[in-house]
């Protein structure tokens, strides 16, 4: 299978018409109905049904063209990866993080990094649940984490990296964006979000605001939808200083508590690259810098 063989597949299954569906692609409709045939020929089951002048995609087809349309968007991006890396550099480094803000000072520790090595790709890598696993499997070379995540893993050395209080976010014209502690007395009558994977920390302070019987609470699957939800005057919530984006679109205040976050980084312990662990100590460098962000 190449990858034009691919690419005409997808377009016939758009136009359900031979010809045009070769004029789309350029190529005469001989060859084009050649190509689709040898496609079928190779994978053994039919991919399209003719009848006359009619085609139609068979339940097989169907379920393997949805496939081909994500595998043709995982080559694409394979491709231009790989031309950036062949015009350019001779090692990369790939860092994954649950979320951007997680590291916010990423940009501007790849510009210093680069200033030392200009051959050498970083390619950040975000992934909202699963990224410790993936990073085992060896997707990444370099991983954020909470240090309570990573006390039983094997094969891995850990870098602190900064610690993270727990903020309360509200509406910029909420009367409790006045404030500059947040104390648990302050959120009684109020509707709390919760849930959405909230870190053990996070859960455990949660759990003891409602246990109180004077807090209404609202569960919410995610970090972004309780951000919607909070803009919507439907609650309050409270969050890691690690998922702050610096937008100012929400206030951020400290809430008056002893849980936090030790935020870190993980490389693979066999794993003696010096980029790695130079590009480690730039991070380290730059939040034990960073006096201005709330953290």
């Amino acid at each position: 299978m190449t990858t034009q063989q691919i690419d005409y597949c997808i377009e016939l299954s758009k136009t359900l018409n031979f010809t045009r569906a070769a004029e789309n692609v350029f190529i005469s409709q001989p060859t084009f109905s050649y190509q689709i045939k040898m496609l079928e020929d190779e994978v053994r089951f039919k991919i399209f049904n003719r009848d006359g002048k009619t085609v139609t995609v068979t339940p097989a087809g169907s379920q393997f063209i949805t496939t081909l349309s994500t595998l043709k968007e995982i080559l694409k991006r394979a491709i231009e990866q790989g031309q950036n890396f062949s015009s350019k550099y001779k090692e990369g480094i790939i860092i994954s993080a649950m979320v951007w803000q997680a590291l916010y000072l990423l940009p501007e520790a790849i510009k210093i990094f680069s200033e030392k090595y200009s051959d050498v790709l970083i390619t950040p890598l975000f992934q909202y649940l699963g990224s410790m696993e993936s990073f085992l499997k060896g997707d990444s070379d370099i991983v954020f984490a909470l240090e309570e995540n990573t006390r039983h893993v094997q094969g891995i050395d850990v870098f602190p990296l900064y610690k993270s209080r727990i903020y309360l976010i509200v509406r910029k014209d909420d009367p409790l964006s006045e404030k500059s502690l947040i104390e648990e007395k302050d959120l009684y009558g109020r509707t709390l979000m919760v849930g959405g994977g909230s870190p053990d920390a996070l859960r455990r302070v949660q759990n003891r605001i409602i246990s109180t019987g004077k807090v209404q609470y609202f569960n919410s699957p995610d970090h972004d939808t309780t951000r919607i939800n909070v803009f919507a005057g439907r609650g309050v919530c409270l969050a890691p200083g690690f998922l702050n984006d610096y937008a100012e679109q929400f206030a951020w205040i400290p809430y008056d508590c002893d849980e936090h976050f030790s935020c870190v980084l993980c490389r693979h312990k066999d794993d003696n690259r010096e980029i790695i662990s130079d590009f480690i100590k730039v991070l380290q460098d730059l939040y034990e810098d960073a006096k201005d962000f709330a953290l």
